[in-house]
């Protein structure tokens, strides 16, 4: 049996010379796409044997097939299981705490592809960066205006409130004429706490996962001049360990610097006012220099250049990478002491002055959105790409909504924390006006949505009529059966939704970018809710707005609690587990380039697993392989095969079937699957054909221009595979959609076609030779 090859300080295994190629030396790699699978099913076998690999990631064979050389018919086949990396354990259901983060993560890799724009390019992830960095102060801000603000400031100075939450009575001054922490700046000081906490957090969930999936590296090989244009082919692509490293320091010490600036802030101005004590004034100033310069350094280690993929890079920046978040918690611990000082006379009123940093983070957000919109759209036009999504902008509405998806979350926090403190009817004042503003947008965007769902609706219906008469067409001579029929058209015309998504981002994004900016211009102009003026001239427009408000506030802390509730579950449920895995499968195939304390990149460990597996094999057996791939997992294979060596690829075949490869990928992330790119991996490999269904909502064809195009894709598949009962199928065959493409006999025809062309001395059939599909 075979067993793991070892891997010793990221050298390349070196490999015996290649062993003349026997007959039936033929290797099936079986990966799967979302959602997971288990080896029993893959390999069509109860029993099954782990080759290589861990409990994470494994390679499994049948277990009658340890051998090189199959004692039946066909090729060998192996099972890649890599679900684990995804939806594994109960602890990765608190990655959908990460969800903002992903998402802007992802904006990153959505950019256009362009040619010889290195220094645009860079302007692009910088900007990326930078809103990223705004998310996790935006993140640790919504914590502090909770403890800082609402508990320690608001509730805990009120003496109904702090009576209402008996846990917050050491920290009243009416508490028996009050305590150790009663005064405002201990309370300040010792609320910190919390959100430090959750920067701690986040540095461990992410130092964490750094160690389980950038560690493991990739095989190290030369770059090719001829493939450079291509970046998922470039030796150090699938390992982001020193950007992480970096970029996780510096959003640590933003997290806690401002955790710092939220205390600093009013125990300084209390300071500056007329008569204070000189020696704490001047400590004040003193504090807030180096808080602004220790942030100026952190900016300006996001704004470095960002990974670096022409070679293996295994350095790290040790030194930057421990003084960055130490000299953070070193302010923040002078800080804490700062504010613990006892002043006489300071009263806790009103609220904390959080309204000028939260309306500062969102037009900071949004300008950056817009100036990361306007290099996207020059990087578009240099290489029109008529397939893109939204025109080459897919990447900075992603963003937005990144962003956006982080203000109702922080929101909704603040507004839920801000109800259930306020029971009593105690005279707080409640969250920052900007957040309240936020909370009325809910509704008009709902309505929005609702009513873009309505045009889908009727242009799906209409599809629908319209495949009707097609698949009459497709079964001539045999009884209809209308049910039968309008099911197929049905669930064809639901396929076609997936290429309505850039519509659907277009109008979510421009909606919200129009809404935040009357939020703002709202918080800004007219203060928590339109009053005075506007209520006396607009009483119309006043209550629709104070109506919005109330409405949107208890939307957003019901999807808040349905968020946490939905986290909780899949803490505990597996299946529900297993449904967050398979939006982690979609969303996080990527490296973290923006943000650190996004979800794990899996590919960074799958993809090497992949290279290193193929690379092994073909270089022991000298054999012949097809490497198969299901929806993610033909993503996973295509990116496995650019990290081959020639010689290596010579002797592999792809075979991709319900494949998102150009339909999502294509579309979405340009720069490295777009035409040029699939054109450019058709060349690579062997050979390589495509299987894909009308059915089919994920998959689809490659559309390779030219004559690469018939050579690549199959034509659509049947499905159902029978249209009523016949011999062959004697009960009613079921509409497969983007499952079980094994079934379908052209699946085993195309697979031996594969491995024809691959054998030496023989020449292989055309594919417009094939038997019919």
């Amino acid at each position: 049996m075979e067993r793991a090859h070892g891997h010793i300080a990221g050298r390349d295994p070196d490999p015996p010379a290649p062993r003349p190629t026997r007959a039936g030396t033929e290797l099936e790699l079986l990966v799967h796409g979302v959602g997971g699978a288990t080896p029993e099913k893959m390999l069509g076998d109860p029993r099954t044997v782990r080759i290589t690999g861990d409990d994470t990631a494994a390679v499994f064979r049948r277990a009658d097939h340890t051998e090189d050389t199959p004692a039946g018919r066909g090729p060998v086949r192996e099972a890649y299981v890599w679900c684990n990396l995804t939806s594994g354990d109960a602890g990765r259901a608190l990655w959908l705490l990460l969800l903002p983060f992903m998402v802007v993560n992802l904006a990153h890799w959505m950019r256009p592809a362009a040619d010889g724009r290195g220094r645009t390019v860079r302007c692009y992830g910088l900007l990326v960066r930078l809103a990223a960095l705004t998310l996790t102060v935006l993140l640790v801000a919504a914590a502090c205006e909770v403890a800082l603000d609402l508990v320690a400031w608001q509730c805990a100075g009120v003496t109904a409130c702090a009576r209402r939450h008996s846990w917050l009575g050491f920290l009243s001054p009416a508490a028996s004429g009050g305590g150790r922490w009663s005064p405002p700046g201990r309370r300040l000081a010792l609320a910190a706490t919390a959100p430090a906490a959750l920067t701690a957090l986040l540095w461990y969930l992410s130092h964490r996962t750094w160690s389980a999936y950038e560690s493991h590296r990739p095989m190290d090989h030369e770059p090719e001049p001829r493939r450079d244009d291509n970046a998922l082919a470039r030796p150090g692509f699938w390992y982001g360990r020193r950007l992480v490293a970096r970029l996780r320091a510096a959003h640590t010490a933003a997290g806690l610097l401002t955790v710092a600036a939220a205390v600093a802030t009013p125990v300084a101005r209390f300071d500056h006012r007329s008569g204070g004590p000189a020696p704490l004034d001047a400590l004040g100033w003193a504090l807030t220099a180096a808080l602004v310069g220790w942030t100026a350094v952190v900016v300006g280690v996001v704004c470095r250049r960002g990974r670096s993929e022409n070679r293996l890079d295994r350095g790290l920046d040790r030194h930057l990478v421990r003084r960055l978040p130490r000299g953070a918690l070193a302010l923040l611990l002078l800080t804490l002491l700062y504010a613990g000082w006892a002043r006489p006379g300071w009263r806790s009123t009103g609220r904390l002055p959080g309204d000028p940093a939260f309306g500062a983070l969102m037009l900071a957000q949004g300008l950056l959105v817009v100036v990361l919109a306007a290099v996207a759209h020059h990087l578009h036009r240099r290489r029109p790409d008529p397939r893109a999504g939204m025109r080459g902008l897919g990447g900075p509405a992603v963003a937005l909504l990144g962003c956006a998806l982080g203000g109702v979350m922080t929101g909704g926090l603040a507004q839920r924390v801000a109800d259930w403190l306020d029971g009593t009817r105690a005279p707080l004042v409640g969250p920052p006006a900007l957040l309240i503003w936020q909370a009325s947008l809910i509704p008009p965007l709902l309505l929005v949505l609702l009513a873009l769902a309505a045009v889908l609706a009727l242009r799906t219906a209409r599809l629908a009529r319209a495949e009707r008469e097609r698949v009459r067409h497709e079964h001539p001579g045999e009884p209809e059966d209308p049910s039968r029929t309008r099911r197929i058209a049905h669930v064809r015309a639901m396929a076609t939704l997936t290429d309505r998504a850039p519509l659907l981002i277009a109008v979510l994004s421009a909606t919200t970018l129009l809404l935040g900016a009357a939020a703002l211009t709202g918080a800004l102009t007219t203060g928590r809710t339109p009053q005075g003026a506007a209520r006396r001239t607009y009483p119309v427009l006043h209550a629709a707005a104070e109506s919005s408000q109330a409405l949107g506030s208890w939307l957003v802390g019901l999807g808040f609690l349905l968020f946490v509730t939905w986290g909780r579950r899949a803490y505990k449920d597996a299946s529900a587990r297993r449904t967050i895995g398979i939006l982690w499968d979609v969303g996080t195939f990527w490296p973290r380039a923006a943000h650190p304390f996004a979800p794990p990149c899996y590919a960074e460990r799958a993809v090497p697993d992949l290279t290193w597996r193929m690379a092994t094999w073909t270089g022991r057996t000298g054999g012949r392989l097809v490497l198969s791939g299901h929806s993610q997992g033909s993503v996973l294979a295509a990116a496995a095969a650019w990290q081959l060596t020639p010689a290596v690829r010579g002797r592999v075949a792809l075979l991709t079937y319900g494949s998102p490869l150009e339909r999502l990928y294509g579309r979405w992330f340009p720069a490295y699957f777009g035409p040029r790119a699939l054109a450019a991996l058709h060349r690579d490999v062997a050979c390589w054909r495509n299987l894909y269904r009308r059915t089919d909502p994920i998959g689809g064809p490659v559309r390779l221009p030219g004559d690469c195009g018939p050579e690549v894709d199959h034509g659509p598949l049947e499905d159902p595979l029978a249209y009523g009962r016949t011999s062959e199928h004697p009960l009613p065959a079921p509409i497969l959609g983007h499952s079980d493409y094994q079934a379908d006999p052209a699946f085993a025809r195309e697979r031996a076609l594969l491995l024809a062309r691959l054998r030496p001395g023989l020449p292989g059939q055309r594919p417009d030779e094939a038997a019919p599909g």
